[in-house]
C-alpha cells in the first residue's frame, strides 16, 4: 500500500473509534493475559472488577480478546454496564470475546491507533497479570503521564505477588539507585489486591469529576 493511502486507512480507524466512544460514559480499561481460562483466579478477578466498575457507572474497555479481557467484559455485561472491546487484528487472528456489546466493538489494524483510544477514553488503567502486551500498555501510560502528554490517571497493578518484583525494580533501580525517574513519577502507580480498594483508588483520584486524557 502506498503511504499516502495508508494515511486514509489510519484516519478511518480513528473515526470508527471516536464514533463508537462518542456517547460512552467515563471508562476504565482492564488489561491482562489472554492465556487464562474461565474459572481461573485471574479470570474471575477480572470478572469481579468488571462488574464492580459497571455498578459504579464506568464503561469497561478491554482489548476485546479472551482471558482476562473476556472476564472483565463479562462482568460488565452481567452487571448491566457498557462493555467495550478494542480488538486488534493479529496474524494468529485473535477473535473478539462474546461479552462485548454489539455496538461497542472496534477492530484495529494499527496498534498505535488502538493505544490512543485506550488512553483518550480511560479514567484509569487496571493491569492484571499479563505478558508483553499488558506491560506495553502500562509502560505507554506511565511514559505519557510522566512527560505530561496525557492527563494524570491511576495505573493500578492488580496482583501483588505478580507485580511486586516489577514495582520494586522501578523503585529501587530506576528511582533510588540511578535517579532515572523522580518520586512524583510514582504518584499515580498503585499496587493492589483488593477489588474494593481498586474502586476506591479510582474514585479518590477524581474528587472534582472525570475528564478525557487528551
Amino acid at each position: 500500500m502506498v503511504d499516502g493511502w495508508r494515511v486514509f486507512k489510519i484516519m478511518a480507524e480513528f473515526v470508527s473509534g471516536f464514533e463508537v466512544m462518542g456517547d460512552a460514559a467515563p471508562a476504565v480499561s482492564v488489561f491482562g493475559s489472554t492465556r487464562v481460562d474461565e474459572g481461573s483466579g485471574e479470570y474471575e478477578l477480572a470478572r469481579t472488577l468488571g462488574g464492580m466498575l459497571a455498578r459504579e457507572g464506568f464503561s469497561v474497555i478491554t482489548g476485546g480478546g479472551p482471558g482476562v479481557m473476556e472476564g472483565a467484559n463479562r462482568g460488565a455485561q452481567e452487571a448491566g454496564g457498557v462493555s467495550i472491546g478494542f480488538n486488534i487484528k493479529l496474524p494468529n487472528q485473535q477473535a473478539a470475546n462474546r461479552y462485548i456489546d454489539v455496538d461497542k466493538l472496534v477492530s484495529f489494524q494499527y496498534f498505535f491507533v488502538r493505544k490512543v483510544m485506550f488512553l483518550k477514553y480511560s479514567q484509569a488503567f487496571i493491569a492484571l497479570p499479563g505478558g508483553f502486551g499488558t506491560l506495553d500498555e502500562v509502560s505507554e501510560a506511565m511514559t505519557l503521564i510522566q512527560t505530561g502528554k496525557s492527563e494524570r490517571f491511576p495505573v493500578i497493578l492488580v496482583g501483588k505477588s505478580y507485580w511486586e518484583g516489577f514495582y520494586r525494580w522501578v523503585q529501587e533501580s530506576m528511582l533510588q539507585e540511578n535517579g532515572f525517574i523522580s518520586p512524583p513519577d510514582l504518584g499515580f502507580i498503585y499496587l493492589e489486591d483488593d477489588p474494593e480498594e481498586v474502586i476506591s483508588i479510582i474514585k479518590k483520584f477524581y474528587p472534582e469529576g472525570y475528564c478525557l486524557n487528551f
